[in-house]
């Protein structure tokens, strides 16, 4: 009963932090009112996981690592959500909610509640499967926004030899497509940033930080980048449209090069070792 309250806490949590991160991008008083919704059912699974090990120790559990990282991860949740009701706290929240989401997978993998041994390859597999769920959504995300970069691009092109084609007629307007690909690209990055928060966590886990250094995981950063660059600019309005629409594709290459390191990069290799 305990592992489900935990392991469901944090699975939630990440879906909290996913709008967390989306409302930050760009203000979104359904993506707040969403995730802070998630996070309040974080809060009420954690506190029954605290419960339950505050029955079986018969005391107020905080003698071991676990149960003390588990409080101190619950205090924080209690902390974002009263927090969130103060006008402009948003990243705020978003911190301390990556602050206690982190420190939430880290514990699981880490320590043990008591001298009750966790299964440790089940969690470590849980949360890899989600990691390379929200890669594969993120890049099915970004890939559907290049697509839309390339119809942009090409349009603008067109338009601007005016060339009125048959082609140029049935496509959408350069508005409608610079608003799809940025709307794509709001969805994708946060998918990915979680992705990767629980990949490196994984990896600190298990203390085998030069993987932090892998190809891999500096590609994804620096894909990472150039998205979160792209939406900084997007919001400033100090850009034309073409040029967002590029920095879409260049971003994708980093995607598309992230997938092509799979064959050469350890990431993926070092679990069992």
């Amino acid at each position: 009963m305990f592992t489900w309250f935990y392991d469901t806490g944090i699975y939630i949590y990440a879906l909290s932090l996913l709008f967390f991160i989306s409302d930050c991008i760009r203000r979104n008083r359904s993506a707040k009112r969403t995730g802070t919704g998630l996070l309040a059912v974080v809060g009420i699974l954690q506190a029954g996981a605290l419960f339950i090990r505050a029955f079986e120790e018969s005391s107020l559990p905080i003698f071991t690592p676990f149960d003390f990282l588990l409080l101190l991860a619950f205090s924080l949740i209690v902390a974002s959500l009263i927090i969130n009701l103060l006008q402009r706290a948003e990243f705020a929240v978003l911190l301390l909610s990556i602050i206690g989401f982190s420190i939430l997978v880290l514990n699981r993998l880490r320590f043990s509640p008591g001298n009750n041994s966790l299964k440790h390859w089940e969690t470590v597999h849980g949360l890899l499967v989600m990691h390379i769920t929200l890669a594969n959504l993120s890049f099915v995300v970004f890939t559907i926004a290049a697509v839309f970069s390339v119809m942009y691009l090409f349009l603008h092109r067109k338009l601007k030899g005016k060339k009125w084609t048959d082609t140029v007629r049935r496509l959408p307007s350069l508005e409608m497509l610079d608003k799809y690909a940025y709307s794509l690209a709001l969805i994708g990055t946060p998918l990915l940033t979680v992705s990767f928060i629980l990949a490196t966590l994984s990896v600190i886990s298990e203390g085998r930080l030069n993987l932090l250094l892998d190809l891999k995981v500096l590609a994804t950063f620096m894909g990472l980048a150039f998205y979160y660059f792209y939406l900084f600019k997007k919001r400033s309005h100090q850009h034309t449209g073409a040029l967002m629409a590029k920095w879409i594709l260049i971003g994708y290459v980093f995607i598309i090069f992230i997938f092509v390191l799979n064959t050469w990069s350890d990431f993926h290799r070092w679990n069992g070792e």
